[in-house]
């Protein structure tokens, strides 16, 4: 008897076990289990019906859904409604799992599902602030009869699709995890906007800028961080006339180096995402008509970051990508028009330090009298542990990201310090989307563009009435020269935001003579422009290539722009490998390396490489490494957080290459840390040898295995990365800095080309597929055309009955 009852316990131990998450073990017996497991999401092409009816509680008429040979759906609804919950339902079909995972990140909830691994991630987006943006902008969205009908069908539709789902049919990842979707929430739309916002604007140089100027003074911070680079090729040409009166900025409260003097700077403890648009008119290309293409860079992921869709009702007709979980379509185009996005990265969240009354942190001093703190008590879930609580402070600028000394999530965060962030802001974005995938002109355009607040984003546009146009846009504050290239003093007033740049004042431009407009995250604008935006952009070789190209093409067809996205010329390594060679020849006046050295075999493949960063040149792999550590080498003795003792960051590449190309006698070229006197010259030869040395010890000696491909390894990994459910060392060329900025983890995430005339036509491509499944054919199918840097046609419809070999799918979504 006492036999039967131990056995009988230990097989229900086991059975719970078996069925139930472990830390971070998966729960194998639901995960391997025939019925319910993972062998369910297996799924084939031919398990995709031509044809079918889906009764769906919600829709008010029936909706056409055709499906391409990519597994694109092209939705033909007869209203808004219907429209998107349409969209709701089908993207929830391909991408659940993703769209709400990536909006338990942006919440702070990762914790609940992961457990408390992720407690510190989950804290950090907290008090960040974007569950507090999310709610600001949603309050402003569900204010707008039009969002609102445009978040609640979509939220509806979603929530359809999860009402279907039984244990067995769950996504994979909610099996490996063992958790349930909840229900889908305009709140989730909101929460993902605010999620792209952190990704593209959330980051600040504020405290490293800071420490600079107080190690080093305001002579040495002017000249080695200087506000305009020596080269630049901004997005609004220089010299072109303002059709606006700027209104006056605010004035400087009092110079930087009074204030630090005054308000030394407390103890605090011890990320290149781009992306390219660009558009020609119609005197430049083969048709008559404006081409226009955006391929923006971002994280390489599976499931992919975007998904492509087609909407059609009456008053719209759109085709492109959307993320997963965003209504309407983000990057696209239509019969009339086509827009895309890249990112502005102006300087819209600043840090304030605080005066606190005592340690209770309940008041702080502003404007001469103390304030109260507002209180926020965050209630954070932690799976198989109690609940953790943690209460951010707001002031009347912003949350405090840490008001008490620990260590930050993100090094640069300062301590003590509240944040001021448009992403905080409400604003109705996807009012914006919703007027542009309805745009016919640029005065539909341009009404569009007002709705928009954060992330502030290059909109480039082109149309059939043969305009083209870029306006980088969103919320801009109004702010004195260099008001926030460090941090700010949070007593006074006259350091607070002033009001906002009129949206109309933003920079902007519409056929240009030259033709074409363009955008790479460069200068917004030059020295002309009456505005402060930011003090740092992008480097200038992407945009510069990118315009040299377009100024010099003729005749311009769809390829020509597919090719342009393609380009792999580096122009740093045109610039500085020329005057590297020559550093290395001068090197301690010895003789040069022995011709059959490796360093001497090195420099003669250097001296043939024609800067190009082709998957099979060797070039690219000794340039980035070489290049790369004699800015170390320069800048690390200086800068560097482990020689200083304080978060900072290198100088610009501009300055550097002008030091290195200009300047042999710097002092900044010695190592302090050294008794000897460095020179550039052996700086050069030193970081030759370590290059040589690395790629010797990781691939042998010089030869094929050099080339840049393997030493890149691009990987797409799964969003989890799950070893297995990504696709690693993908075979390609590009690079940081180039057009093609394809590097080890990020990459043009979605390539268009569109060509607008009386038939528009449009091509494009992600490294991924439609669906989020791992076991579907469909997850990463299109990474190949991607890999090799073609391009699909995409199928356009101008309606439910029109007959396309590629279409072969019909379904129909009626109300029940």
């Amino acid at each position: 008897m006492i036999k039967a009852l131990l056995a009988l316990a230990v097989g229900l131990t086991l059975v719970w076990t078996l069925n139930s998450k472990q830390g971070d073990v998966p729960p194998f017996g639901k995960l391997l289990s025939p019925y319910r497991g993972f062998w369910q999401n297996g799924e084939a092409a031919h398990d995709f019906p031509a044809q079918q009816t889906l009764a769906l509680a919600g829709l008010q008429q029936p909706v056409t859904v055709r499906y391409d040979d990519r597994r694109v759906p092209h939705v033909f609804a007869q209203n808004d409604h219907d429209l998107y919950f349409a969209q709701g339902y089908l993207t929830a079909r391909d991408r659940l799992w993703q769209m709400e995972f990536q909006t338990h990140v942006a919440a702070g909830r990762l914790a609940e599902i992961v457990g408390p691994a992720r407690l510190e991630t989950d804290r950090f987006f907290r008090r960040m602030g974007l569950p507090f943006g999310a709610a600001n902008s949603l309050k402003v969205m569900m204010a707008n009869p039009t969002t609102r009908t445009v978040l609640e069908s979509y939220s509806a539709g979603v929530n359809a699709y999860i009402g279907q789902l039984t244990p067995a049919t769950l996504p994979f990842e909610y099996k490996l995890l063992d958790y349930r979707p909840e229900p889908w929430q305009p709140l989730k739309c909101a929460l993902l906007l605010k999620f792209m916002a952190w990704d593209l604007s959330g980051r600040t140089d504020d405290l490293r800028m800071s420490n600079i100027l107080r190690k080093y003074g305001p002579a040495v911070t002017k000249d080695l961080f200087p506000d305009y680079p020596t080269r630049e090729d901004p997005i609004v040409p220089v010299g072109t006339p303002l059709d606006f009166k700027p209104l006056a900025a605010p004035p400087v409260p009092r110079s930087f180096e009074a204030a630090y003097a005054a308000n030394p700077l407390r103890t605090e403890p011890d990320a290149e995402l781009g992306s390219n648009n660009f558009a020609v008119s119609g005197a430049k290309s083969a048709s008559g008509y404006p081409l226009l293409a955006n391929d923006p860079h971002l994280q390489l992921n599976l499931p992919s970051i975007w998904y492509q869709i087609q909407l059609n009702a009456p008053g719209v007709n759109v085709y492109g990508v959307t993320i997963p979980g965003a209504p309407t379509v983000i990057i696209g185009f239509n019969e009339n028009a086509a827009w895309g996005v890249t990112n502005v990265a102006a300087d819209v969240l600043d840090f304030y330090q605080l005066k606190f009354k005592d340690n209770t942190r309940r008041e702080y001093w502003h404007d001469g009298r103390w304030k109260p703190v507002r209180r926020v008590v965050e209630h954070i879930k932690v799976r198989g542990q109690p609940d953790r609580l943690d209460t951010v402070l707001y002031t009347h600028h912003g949350p405090v990201v840490y008001d008490k000394a620990e260590k930050p999530f993100l090094p640069q965060t300062p301590i003590g310090h509240a944040m001021r962030w448009t992403a905080h802001d409400g604003a109705d974005e996807i009012m914006t989307l919703y007027r542009l995938n309805r745009a016919r002109s640029y005065a539909d355009y341009t009404a569009a563009l007002a709705t928009w607040g954060s992330p502030a984003q290059n909109f480039i546009f082109a149309d059939n009435e043969k305009d083209i146009a870029i306006w980088p846009n969103g919320r801009f504050p109004l702010k004195w020269h260099d008001q926030g290239k460090f941090l700010l003093d949070g007593t006074d007033p006259a350091y607070d935001w002033q009001g906002w740049i009129p949206q109309a004042q933003n920079p902007h431009v519409k056929n240009p003579a030259r033709g074409f407009v363009s955008s790479a995250n460069q200068f917004s604008a030059g020295p002309d422009y009456p505005y402060y935006l930011n003090w740092t952009f992008a480097n200038y070789e992407r945009g510069h290539r990118i315009n040299q190209r377009l100024a010099a093409m003729r005749q311009v067809t769809p390829d020509s722009l597919r090719q342009l996205q393609n380009d792999v010329l580096d122009l740093n390594a045109q610039l500085m490998l020329p005057r590297m060679l020559t550093l290395a020849n001068e090197a301690t006046g010895s003789a040069l390396p022995a011709a059959d050295s490796p360093e001497g075999k090195v420099l003669a493949e250097m001296r043939r490489w024609p800067y190009q960063y082709t998957a099979d040149a060797i070039g690219p792999s000794v340039f980035n490494l070489w290049y790369n550590d004699l800015v170390k080498r320069l800048w690390d003795d200086d800068f560097g957080p482990k020689a200083t003792g304080l978060e900072m960051r290198y100088p610009a590449r501009d300055r550097t290459n002008n030091l290195i190309l200009n300047e042999p006698n710097s002092p900044w070229i010695d190592d302090r840390r050294t008794a000897t006197h460095e020179t550039l010259p052996q700086l050069a030869l030193q970081s030759l040898r370590f290059a040589t040395d690395s790629l010797t010890r990781k691939f042998g000696p010089l030869g094929p295995k050099w080339r840049w491909a393997n030493q890149k390894s691009t990987d797409v990994l799964h969003l989890l990365q799950l070893p297995g459910f990504g696709q690693m060392d993908v075979d390609c060329g590009g690079g940081a800095g180039i057009v093609n900025a394809t590097s080890e983890r990020n990459g043009p995430s979605w390539r268009m080309v569109v060509a607008l005339g009386p038939q528009v036509r449009a091509y494009g491509v992600y490294p991924g597929g439609q669906s989020g499944n791992p076991g579907s054919p469909y997850y990463n199918n299109l990474l190949e055309t991607w890999r090799v840097g073609q391009l699909d046609e995409l199928v356009f419809l101008r309606s439910a009955q029109e007959q396309h070999p590629r279409v072969p799918t019909a379904w129909t979504l009626q109300g029940r």
